[in-house]
């Protein structure tokens, strides 16, 4: 079963940490697929030629299907699986992180790495926030003219989220709502609508 909800990063953004001389910088990306993930370490990699490192983590999917690490270089299981558990202890998804680390002369053992590649992620995830996206189902009311517009507005009067009204032969009216809530809104609809209105369920999405 697909996940009701799930939390992503808020917004693409940078937070930086010193720790023991070494420079951290945690870069966090929302990312819709693996492909965004992995061109988003590209770019990191680009940007920071000279660094020691630059380690990373994604997970992908509402249920977290695609989950991705690497240490680059440093002592193995030290640096992406930290920051990978770091995302999914905090249920992130569609998410992609890179700690890029610049060297500053005091080994850290590999308990202290752990404890840095970890703690700078959670640091950056505090710092830009986080969003909790809901699963709806999207579903198309359909109603004459002489209807249409005391429907819209009693769909936005009751709170439901209307996406779009497209004016043909008919009126359609595109509304996303909770799963859960479909059978009570398909007998609030023939209510408010003397039956005259015909519901058509279409896909998923998920929103803010």
């Amino acid at each position: 079963m697909k996940a009701d909800q799930y939390v992503t990063v808020a917004r693409e953004g940078v937070h930086e940490s010193e720790i023991n001389r070494s420079r951290f910088l945690c870069a966090l990306a929302p990312a819709a697929t693996e492909r965004e993930a992995q061109d988003f370490v590209a770019r990191i990699r680009k940007e920071h030629p000279t660094a020691s490192h630059n380690c990373y983590a994604y997970v992908i999917g509402a249920d977290a299907s695609v989950q991705k690490a690497s240490d680059d270089g440093e002592p193995g299981g030290t640096a992406g699986v930290p920051m990978l558990q770091m995302l999914t202890r905090r249920d992130i998804r569609y998410a992609v992180a890179v700690v890029t680390r610049y060297y500053g002369g005091v080994k850290l053992g590999a308990g202290g790495l752990i404890r840095a590649y970890g703690g700078v992620v959670g640091e950056a995830l505090d710092a830009l926030g986080t969003v909790t996206r809901h699963r709806y189902r999207l579903v198309t009311v359909t109603v004459d003219h002489q209807r249409a517009g005391k429907t819209e507005n009693d769909l936005r009067s009751t709170g439901r989220t209307v996406l779009g009204v497209t004016y043909g032969a008919a009126v359609e009216i595109e509304v996303a709502l909770p799963e859960s809530d479909l059978p009570a809104f398909e007998a609030w609809l023939a209510d408010s609508t003397a039956g005259s209105a015909t519901l058509t369920p279409g896909g998923e999405t998920y929103a803010p």
